[in-house]
């Protein structure tokens, strides 16, 4: 057997991931010859195991990508990138901005998108704390962190828990640098051949036209991974987080990428 005909394979429980590639991973589009071992981790472990070379193919926060550049190529389908679609600063009650850099923050994960976009809105504050995404919400109820930065389904539950919105990160970034927000991106490994790389590319394309022509049904795979969300929040996830880049990045994607990268070498120049 070619020894690149089975790959490992990276993404996140969340809605969009999964949505993303169930058609590619469990037989509903044809990838002969490849096959994949997949693992679904948070961003943050995933962040971590692709600093050390753990998978072929995953998931990453665009926020580490600058550290990955030389083991890592950025695959053109498959992520997360779009207006309207950051990272929320949020607290138990309306705190000025001015006030942000002394407060305790929660942060999910040092290598994140989210903590490149929050230090670029408030490169003083340093009393961050790090921990799972799905933990920050939690944090801030319990007054363990003044404030912390949500993603991902939190975007959607936090006012039912009376919490407050500080400052919308994404917005800040398109204002500042009017660009979409890279959130997250598909890599493979460098050692990987280009045109593998490109069939990849077709394929997650392909798992992910799949599954938007049976939306707006919902998946088993995408159900069992949902870590008990309602399906309210199981669409939002999708509509929001899979769109045209994630089907092709495309120029305007690719300098939005370039402008991370840049962003996050001067906050790391300082």
């Amino acid at each position: 057997m070619n020894p690149f005909n089975r790959l490992s394979l990276g993404f996140s429980p969340c809605p969009n991931d999964t949505f993303i590639f169930d058609a590619m991973v469990n037989g509903s589009i044809d990838t002969s010859p490849l096959s994949f071992d997949v693992y679904l981790e948070d961003v943050q472990t995933l962040n971590e195991w692709a600093l050390n070379g753990k998978l072929d193919l995953t998931k990453i926060s665009y926020g580490v990508y600058p550290l990955l550049k030389d083991k890592y190529r950025l695959l053109e389908s498959g992520g997360a990138l779009g207006s309207g679609v950051g990272p929320l600063l949020i607290a138990r009650s309306a705190i000025p901005p001015e006030d942000v850099p002394r407060l305790r923050i929660a942060i999910p994960g040092k290598n994140t998108t989210a903590h490149l976009l929050f230090s670029m809105a408030f490169p003083e504050a340093n009393q961050k704390t790090f921990m799972l995404f799905s933990d920050v919400e939690q944090a801030v109820l319990n007054g363990s962190a003044d404030a912390g930065v949500i993603i991902h389904e939190n975007r959607f539950t936090y006012q039912s828990k009376g919490l407050h919105k500080l400052i919308d990160l994404g917005e800040f970034w398109e204002q500042q640098l009017n660009c979409p927000i890279p959130l997250g991106g598909i890599v493979a490994k460098r050692t990987l051949p280009p045109g593998l790389v490109a069939n990849i590319e077709k394929l997650i394309e392909s798992s992910i036209v799949h599954a938007w022509k049976r939306y707006p049904e919902l998946s088993s795979f995408i159900r069992e991974h949902s870590q008990e969300m309602s399906e309210e929040v199981m669409r939002s996830h999708i509509n929001l987080y899979v769109n045209d880049y994630s089907k092709a990045l495309g120029e305007a994607g690719h300098r939005a990428v370039d402008q991370l990268v840049s962003t996050f070498e001067q906050l790391n120049s300082r």
